[in-house]
């Protein structure tokens, strides 16, 4: 087809009649102050972080730097656990995996405290931002109204008192990579207010110049000092005057006032205080107006990609916090809120991560605590997966490679880890991993010994070549592949009672079993997820090796090997898919992960057309597990149901997932929700299930795993009526558009980088269409 020609196919004809209630800004928005954290609204710029909280009397912003971390490199590798091996798998074919897990509880953990504490050590808050108003009357405040711009990722605050008209503005600037409050008067000289920065712990503030300073060093674990931070807060105003009492900064009768804060550590390097000095100077200099305008055109290079309409919405145009409480009442009710939670997904993922910096981590950026929940680190049975899972889809591929960058730095201390406890090749990650390359077994058997964590990494760093066809990239992730390849080579043997080649010992995720003795166990032999994984990855490795022209004999080891794994899945008498290479039973039907599900989603072994009764058995095994759990699991099983073609038990999914709570008490089983500021609820707050919820809904709407494209695999009858996206990725390097009304496509157009033709499914049919070259 010529260059700018649309793909036409059953309906030659653009319909242009359906009006869409999502035209309107995408924007968070309530009417009175947070009262507490999970309220206040998350801005950030991927390193840079901070929550305002918008009270009219005492402004509380509670600041992040993703790259602030406790702890140190280590070696916690128990170099004599290799002598175990024998012993272990010995036990494990007599079927004394009770025995089995006491012998790893002694050998086969890492070293030290593990991720108790330092030096694995945590994600850290970077500190807090106070601002004391003093107004010349305390009366009731009018107005008030405060709400975050996902359209221009700047959140404001605007409220009357007195007769003037105060407002706020914040932003965490993709331009000059500062922080920014501006704060105004709709009369002159109505500002006083006197700003206060502070740690809870490892700090000191000092007032020099103009300027609060505050800086220390966290704790390390080790010998060597932990990390240095430095946090820098000015203020330019216009009209009144700047001034210090003590540590405090005090502006009095100003008419406008705008707030820099400038911080940064030394996860980069030694220069990070003269960083932090260039960019707060930078930002001094840029006129207002013009930092702002550019943070703005930054960010939507990459917001403005995808755009999404669900049809015409009849709900009431409610603060967030309680259309929230009437879309759990009436969800049907609602298009705009699936729009609203999908788009804040995607500026979640461009807000907490940034090429050449960090992944987002179970906070995303967002931590208020020193001690953040389960260390604020990066899970690898499926947490930090699921952080990306939205980014390949909703046409934020970059935001992958930081996530390559982390895996590349555990490959050296993963071979020797390897070595030490498997005495393998290659390089192994087991369940949690930190910046400093932890990839050791965690401290307790029951969970520690997973060692899917690197293999499941490798699926999310070959989903990015899948979406973008870079061989360059490609070239660059390959050793990694390969490395990890190896290692499961190495570590496979044969099976006593089947002849396969099986893990041991391993476990499958955090869950646990039932022996025939009445005893319970974690520690088997072969978990479901392990030969899913594996077959995956030796698959893709045998793929990357032909496409680069490299490694013929590894890939033909390989390809011997794959013939002799267990199968993508197992059925049971009662219909579930196993979950272990035997039919156990399980501690906890309704068990918050659902790891053996691997071959449904992220990966593409188990699909309704090729493995049908595999797929029934996913449905059986969803069924019993139930729809409920923390916000993640939820997430979870919506993809789930999404990859079963199943739109209104997703669309339930999104429901579940979309309750109201205000909880933060550690859990790990039923009752995840939303707080009123949209972030996931474990509870506590953890962000992986925001991300997995808008993969979930991208999931609905267009699929590309099983070898074409197909546009509402599972679309929910409540968003038949009419709808539209533009901009979405597949697999392939494609761009997609489309739309429908009635729940048929009715107009599509397949973008790509060069003329090709490209098998679609629309309407039930495999086309076979020319896509138009961008």
């Amino acid at each position: 087809m010529m260059k700018k020609h649309s793909c036409l196919f059953l309906i030659t004809c653009f319909i242009t009649s359906i009006a869409f209630a999502q035209n309107k800004p995408l924007k968070l928005w309530y009417d009175k102050p947070a009262a507490q954290w999970e309220e206040t609204l998350p801005l950030g710029n991927g390193r840079l972080g901070m929550t305002p909280n918008s009270d009219i009397n005492e402004e509380h912003i509670v600041l992040n730097d993703i790259t602030l971390w406790s702890g140190a490199p280590q070696d916690a590798n128990n170099y004599e656990a290799y002598k175990s091996l024998p012993e272990i798998r010995r036990l494990l074919a007599e079927g004394k995996n009770d025995e089995v897990q006491q012998l790893v509880d002694k050998n086969f953990i890492c070293k030290g405290v593990g991720s108790g504490s330092e030096p694995f050590g945590k994600y850290q808050v970077l500190g807090d931002l106070k601002i004391k108003f003093n107004y010349a009357d305390h009366s009731i405040p009018q107005n008030y109204k405060r709400e975050l711009s996902l359209d221009n990722a700047i959140a404001s605050c605007t409220y009357t008192l007195n007769g003037v008209a105060y407002k706020r503005e914040y932003f965490t600037s993709f331009n000059n990579d500062v922080s920014i409050i501006k704060l105004s008067a709709s009369k002159p000289g109505q500002l006083n207010f006197a700003i206060d920065l502070s740690r809870e712990e490892k700090s000191t503030t000092i007032q020099k110049n103009g300027e609060l300073q505050m800086y220390g060093q966290l704790r390390s674990g080790t010998d060597i000092g932990g990390m240095q931070y430095l946090t820098k807060v000015t203020a330019k105003l216009t009209g009144g005057t700047l001034s210090a009492n003590g540590n405090k900064l005090i502006v009095k009768n100003a008419t406008e006032a705008i707030i820099y804060i400038s911080a940064g550590t030394n996860f980069k390097g030694p220069d990070f205080k003269k960083n932090v000095d260039g960019k707060l100077a930078s930002a001094l200099k840029t006129p207002y107006v013009n930092e702002k305008a550019k943070h703005i055109a930054n960010y939507q290079k990459l917001f403005k990609r995808v755009s999404l309409n669900l049809g015409t919405s009849n709900a009431a145009d409610e603060t967030t916090d309680k259309r929230l409480i009437s879309f759990h009442k009436n969800p049907n009710a609602d298009k705009f809120l699936p729009v609203l939670f999908y788009q804040f997904g995607r500026y979640l993922s461009i807000s907490s991560t940034r090429v050449g910096l960090l992944p987002p981590n179970l906070q995303g950026l967002w931590a208020n605590q020193v001690n953040t929940p389960w260390n604020g680190d990066y899970h690898l049975d499926v947490n930090v997966q699921m952080n990306h899972w939205p980014v390949e889809v909703s046409n934020l591929s970059e935001l992958n490679l930081p996530l390559a960058q982390l895996v590349k730095g555990m490959v050296k201390p993963g071979e020797r880890t390897a070595k030490a406890y498997y005495n393998a090749r290659g390089w192994v990650a087991h369940v949690i991993t930190n910046v400093w390359g932890f990839t050791e077994p965690g401290e307790s058997a029951s969970w520690g010994v997973t060692k899917s964590g690197s293999g499941w990494l490798c699926n999310n760093l070959w989903e990015h070549y899948a979406f973008t066809e870079d061989k360059n990239y490609l070239r660059d992730i390959y050793p990694i592949l390969k490395g990890s390849a190896q290692f499961y080579s190495d570590m496979l043997t044969p099976d006593v009672k089947t002849g396969w080649l099986v893990t041991s010992p391993s476990s499958s995720p955090e869950n646990s079993f039932y022996l025939p003795n009445g005893k319970t166990a974690s520690i088997c032999v072969a978990p479901t997820i392990d030969n899913q994984i594996i077959r995956e990855l030796f698959n893709n490795v045998i793929t990357a090796a032909k496409l680069l022209g490299k490694d013929a004999a590894l890939a033909k080891d390989l390809a011997a090997k794959l013939k002799k794994l267990p199968p993508a899945g197992q059925v049971a008498k009662d219909g579930r898919l196993m979950e272990w290479l035997e039919d156990y039973k399980e501690t906890d039907p309704q068990h918050r992960h659902i790891s053996h599900l691997y071959g449904l989603y992220p990966a593409s072994l188990i699909t309704p057309e090729s493995t049908p009764a595999l797929a029934e058995a996913c449905k059986k095994t969803l069924e019993v597990r139930g729809d409920d759990g923390p916000s993640w699991s939820i997430a979870y099983k919506l993809l789930f149901w999404a990859r079963l073609h199943d739109g209104n038990r997703a669309y339930k999914l999104f429901t579940e997932i979309m309750k109201p709570t205000l909880r933060t008490d550690i859990n790990y089983g039923a009752g995840g929700g939303i707080y009123p500021n949209l972030l996931s609820a474990g509870p506590p707050f953890q962000i992986d299930g925001n991300f997995g919820t808008a993969a979930g809904i991208a999931e609905m709407l267009v699929q590309s795993h099983a070898g074409f494209i197909e546009l509402l695999p599972a679309i929910p009858d409540s968003w038949k009526a009419a709808g539209e996206v533009k901009g979405v990725k597949a697999r392939g390097n494609y761009v997609v558009d489309f739309s429908w009304k009635n729940g048929k496509v009715i107009n599509c157009r397949i973008i790509t980088s060069r003329p090709r033709k490209v098998k679609v499914k629309i309407n039930g049919k495999l086309k076979t269409l020319n896509a138009v070259q961008a």
